[in-house]
Formats: structure tokens, sequence, C-alpha cells
């Protein structure tokens, strides 16, 4: 299964969110039923991870994945993007095959 990457820019805001709330060992990145495509991307603090869940590590900070949506996030890539006076997690997901207008949610085959 492929991997779960991020950059070097998400992974400088991912350890500027863990400094600012003074706790945690990572950023959740996961999935939920939700809009009009059927996918949505969730995000969450992780203090602790299960066996159920995997570890990815660069540039010294972890994303932390449950098994269950490996499947709709594999070969994902995480960037954290400034445009203009917007800044956001962007999520490069090479099993996306459409996505609503609004572009809140997702679709895969």
């Amino acid at each position: 299964m492929a991997e779960v990457s991020f950059t070097e820019s998400a992974a400088r805001q991912i350890k500027k969110q863990l400094d600012k709330r003074g706790k945690g060992i990572g950023l959740k990145i996961g999935v939920k039923k939700s809009g009009c495509s059927g996918y949505a991307y969730t995000l969450d603090y992780s203090d602790a991870v299960t066996e159920d869940e995997k570890i990815f590590e660069d540039f010294g900070v972890k994303v932390i994945v449950h098994k269950d949506d490996l499947p709709l996030l594999a070969g994902i890539q995480l960037d954290y993007r400034r445009e203009g006076i917007n800044e956001a997690f962007k999520f490069n997901n090479p099993n996306v095959t459409g996505s609503c207008g609004c572009g809140e949610s997702f679709s895969v085959s």
C-alpha cells in the first residue's frame, strides 16, 4: 500500500500547531462520509496511537492514519500553502476521481 506523505511546509505547520497546543504526538488525518461527493477529510490532534493506526514520520513530525482510512488515503500528499491572505492544508490525493463544486468533499472509484 502506498505511503502517506507530507511536504516540509505541512510539517512546519503541524509542528507549529502542536507547539501552540502544548501537547500531542502528531496530526491525525482521516475521512468521513460527507458532502455531495461522498467523503470529506478530517484533521485532528493525536495524543496517543492505537494498534489500528499507522504512523508516517518525516521532517521530525508524525501523521497518524487509521488503518480503515488507508485505502482512501494511499499515496496522498499533505501540503500547506499560503495563497494571498488564505492559508490551509491541501490534500493531493491520487485516488480522487471527482469533487464537489465547493471543494469540501470528494469521491473515489
